[in-house]
């Protein structure tokens, strides 16, 4: 906590800095940040509060009071529960929107409409926590469900909950669409990805080296005689650009600085899609790759295989109750970090 406050003061003082709100679009994702910090950290001063008020409940309790201390205990349990999860979400692109993919694996359309019951799951998952869903692209299945399809969940850490959804999700069943009744085994692979904000460049004076030197031409009367053309080496990234089209030394430096600004702006673009490749799920969609089987014949049961959770209500998962799996995915990954 005291790191998540020094840097709201930090924040803080970068927006009372003058000319900050004159481009305030280049400043989206500070404000952004500020906010998702603030709200950490009433979060943390709420709960704290609750937890004296608790307290000094207990402290005058008697034992007719019993019922509503445990009631008030079990709601203490599930916000601490909370918070400690979203203490994991630190990462980079954890507070972001989620991009959420569905494609179903081989299986014609047994796949197909696995795919269709897992939108189904997710949608319900994103309207429980007042998550915006917005379908992006849709194949359907030539007979039933849907062959693959993209959504755009909006919410604040969307991408930091589901991220631990990625992976190839089983189903065990009896077949709807097998008259001798069989069983039948589908797969789907779910794929989740932060959506990226476009590319801004910042750049400081004091990164850049600037030269000039006289413009190299081809003689007579029209070569310069003063040094206006401009070399620009950008020290972080190693980036050099020169321009001596013009006359005017200020001209070649803004032409400079704009081809610099365009070479940053595809650095950074190739950083972050080099970034976003990694976080795809790599490998078939089969036995191999599987983070979660969905049995529903003959007993019920949703086992997650990273972290051994096994829920026996079957229905209630696949109507969105993944809360369970995804709490006990962030802390395992958060305990193994320490």
């Amino acid at each position: 906590m005291p790191q998540k406050k020094k840097r709201i003061q930090e924040i803080e003082e970068k927006i009372s800095q003058p000319g900050f709100w004159d481009k305030k679009e280049k400043n989206t994702e500070i404000l952004r940040e500020l906010k998702l910090l603030k709200d950490s950290v009433e979060g943390f001063n709420k709960l704290e509060r609750e937890i004296k008020d608790f307290k000094e409940l207990v402290a005058i309790s008697s034992q007719e009071d019993y019922p509503l201390i445990e009631k008030e205990l079990n709601k203490l349990e599930k916000e601490i529960s909370e918070l400690e999860v979203k203490s994991y979400l630190s990462g980079h692109h954890d507070s972001r929107n989620a991009i959420v993919t569905i494609h179903a694996g081989a299986g014609g359309t047994e796949s197909c409409d696995w795919t269709q019951m897992l939108l189904r799951m997710y949608t319900r998952w994103a309207e429980r926590r007042g998550y915006e869903i917005q379908i992006l692209d849709v194949l359907p299945g030539e007979e039933a469900g849907i062959k693959n399809v993209t959504m755009l969940i909006k919410g604040e850490y969307a991408y930091g909950y589901l991220k631990s959804e990625k992976g190839v999700h089983r189903l065990v069943r009896i077949s709807p669409f097998d008259a001798n009744r069989r069983r039948h085994t589908s797969f789907a692979l779910v794929e989740v990805l932060p959506e990226i904000e476009d590319v801004e460049v910042e750049i400081d004076e004091k990164d850049l080296k600037i030269d000039t030197f006289r413009a190299s031409g081809p003689g007579g009367q029209h070569v310069n005689v003063t040094d206006s053309a401009v070399r620009i080496t950008h020290i972080p990234s190693g980036i050099v650009v020169e321009c001596q089209n013009e006359r005017s030394q200020h001209k070649n430096k803004a032409t400079a600085l704009k081809i610099l600004r365009a070479k940053l702006y595809e650095l950074e673009r190739k950083k972050q899609e080099e970034e976003i490749d990694k976080m795809r799920v790599k490998g078939d969609i089969g036995w191999g790759y599987q983070i979660r089987s969905y049995v529903l014949h003959p007993y019920t049961m949703v086992k997650d295989h990273r972290t051994g959770v096994e829920i026996g209500n079957a229905q209630a998962v696949l109507d969105g109750e993944i809360d369970q799996f995804i709490q006990a995915y962030l802390k395992n990954k958060g305990v193994r970090k320490q």
